[in-house]
């Protein structure tokens, strides 16, 4: 299920009654140049932490400042914000470097810009009263998994892996991760790979503790990915959609209680009961910089050769063709 909700600006009310041409052109004596009209972004998040900067982003105001409408859908996790866009039912979601290489390869999906990094929110973790303290003593054990996740295939391939675990080591269950913590409360699990503020809240209430988090793996950049199409049709929107995006990464980075109080209203609205303390420091771990690093290529590389190793791809992308730097250049110019 996704939730929809629209965002709409006075500017455009005003841009489409003609009142702010008219406006725009009193008293100037000089002919008016109409603005370029922008199409309305359909925009898809995550409801985990990795989408709340994006959630801030729709919240925020930022977009309405320049000038952009959206139309937003929600989901547990970014791989459905990926199929949904392979299939042209959102324009742009945000997801890790392994759901994006999917993405690409099934939908010919194309970066705007690497958000976030998020390595530091992913933790493997397992009830504390089992006393587990290693990967390797998940051997035998119910451990959820978000199957077809970025943070699902990390684990699979490389942290299980250099634990010594192959997938029949363990018994996988597919679940959501915003249903994790309740499972390891009804004992229905013994261990969770998941995603903040889950695990902050899971370790607030004591029922779990850290084996691994996923920074000593994978630092985890997350992108913001739109469709070709979209792309194609309309730069000039995606130009004034990273402007926003930069303006969001000075807010984390000046205003962390601003952004907290919009985060934090999010989760109560759903049901989540979280100090302010335990928000606060799930956030921390975000760390939002939209940018193109220099050493993206070769770590996405390095990812499509797992996802070609093991047939979940057809072909390595051509990286040049799959990141379009320019428009984030054109944003910040």
């Amino acid at each position: 299920m996704t939730m929809r909700q629209k965002g709409i600006t006075r500017r455009h009310y005003l841009a489409a009654s003609g009142a702010g041409v008219l406006a725009a052109g009193l008293g100037t004596g000089l002919g008016v140049r109409p603005a370029t009209a922008l199409e309305t972004v359909r925009q898809g998040y995550q409801t985990n932490v990795w989408g709340m900067p994006t959630y801030y982003l729709l919240r925020s105001g930022l977009l309405e400042k320049h000038g952009v409408k959206f139309e937003e859908f929600a989901v547990p996790s970014g791989n459905l914000t990926m199929q949904q866009m392979v299939a042209r039912q959102v324009d742009m979601g945000t997801y890790a470097g392994p759901s994006f290489i999917l993405g690409h390869d099934k939908g010919g999906l194309v970066a705007i810009a690497m958000i976030e990094y998020v390595g530091k929110t992913a933790r493997v973790m397992a009830r504390k009263d089992l006393g587990i303290t290693k990967v390797e003593e998940l051997r035998g054990k119910k451990v959820a998994n978000q199957t077809g996740s970025s943070t699902g295939n990390i684990f699979v391939d490389q942290i299980a892996t250099k634990a010594g675990l192959g997938k029949g080591d363990y018994q996988e269950i597919r679940m959501n991760v915003n249903d994790m913590v309740s499972a390891l409360a009804a004992k229905t699990v013994d261990a969770m790979v998941n995603i903040e503020p889950y695990n902050a809240i899971a370790e607030a209430e004591g029922l779990a503790n850290t084996l691994v988090d996923f920074a000593s793996f994978d630092k985890l950049p997350v992108f913001m990915a739109a469709t070709p199409e979209f792309v194609e049709k309309s730069p000039d929107t995606v130009v004034a959609y990273l402007k926003a995006w930069l303006d969001v990464a000075k807010d984390f980075k000046d205003n962390p209680k601003k952004v907290a109080d919009v985060v934090g209203a999010f989760y109560t609205s759903k049901g989540y009961t979280m100090s302010q303390d335990t928000l606060t420091k799930a956030l921390s771990r975000v760390e939002v910089n939209p940018g193109w690093p220099d050493d993206l290529k070769p770590y996405m590389q390095y990812h499509a050769e797992i996802l070609l190793k093991t047939n979940k791809i057809k072909a390595i992308p051509d990286w040049n063709k799959a990141f379009r730097t320019d428009l984030l250049k054109r944003a910040g110019a």
